[in-house]
């Protein structure tokens, strides 16, 4: 089913991320994690549907999403980016297997931390606190960490953040690995989201430090 949104509000969040605040359709529902295909309602611009996961709550009034766009490219997200309050978009019904299975360690690469934001943010409106669980991010440089203040001031949330083109960096450098996850993965669920490359290298990287493939929770591209 397709669903009419009504554009609230837009803020940047970093350099090249913004956060989407749309109105509501009566009835909706998800699940923190999932996603819906979105298009714009423009003309020539209808039938070009992408992926975005919805980062508010479900019991909110209100549908954000956070959204990182590619101005380089003359595709969706570069028309996202240029929305303004009172333009719609077209949304489906939601869907994903990316969903809160425990407490755990999330592993996400770049805009792959969208489905996580959810997530924390419900598991931590539940429990009033985030401890046991840990998360992974790896980005470009610290100006590509997304929402990193309030994962910081999460109650009880562990984070470890890694950048891969900032030599200057304070932070881990380099991609996540093996070796780098031995230390940060306890014996809950492995939430892992990215570029398919990403969740490639970190299934074999927790098959390499003995995470059962049962205990990893991702989207099935195959």
């Amino acid at each position: 089913m397709t669903h009419t949104l009504t554009l609230q509000s837009r803020d940047k969040i970093t350099h090249d991320v913004n956060r989407f605040v749309f109105d509501k359709p009566e009835g909706f529902d998800f699940t923190p994690g999932q996603a819906t295909d979105l298009a714009l309602d423009r003309d020539g611009w209808r039938e070009e549907k992408r992926p975005f996961t919805f980062t508010s709550l479900p019991q909110e009034d209100r549908l954000e999403f956070t959204i990182k766009s590619y101005p380089a490219h003359d595709g969706v997200t570069r028309q996202i980016a240029s929305l303004e309050p009172g333009e719609r978009v077209l949304i489906e019904d939601p869907w994903g297997a990316i969903e809160d299975k425990g407490d755990g360690t999330f592993i996400a690469g770049g805009a792959g931390v969208t489905p996580f934001i959810s997530i924390l943010r419900a598991k931590l409106a539940d429990k009033g606190t985030l401890d046991g669980n840990t998360l992974v991010f790896s980005n470009q440089s610290e100006a590509d960490i997304i929402l990193r203040d309030e994962f910081e001031g999460m109650p009880g949330l562990r984070t470890f953040y890694t950048v891969t083109d900032e030599p200057q960096s304070d932070l881990a450098r380099g991609m996540i690995d093996a070796d780098m996850l031995k230390g940060l993965v306890g014996d809950g669920p492995c939430y892992v989201c990215g570029p398919d490359p990403m969740i490639e290298a970190m299934q074999t990287a927790l098959d390499e430090i003995g995470v059962p493939e049962r205990r990893i929770v991702t989207e099935d591209f195959g």
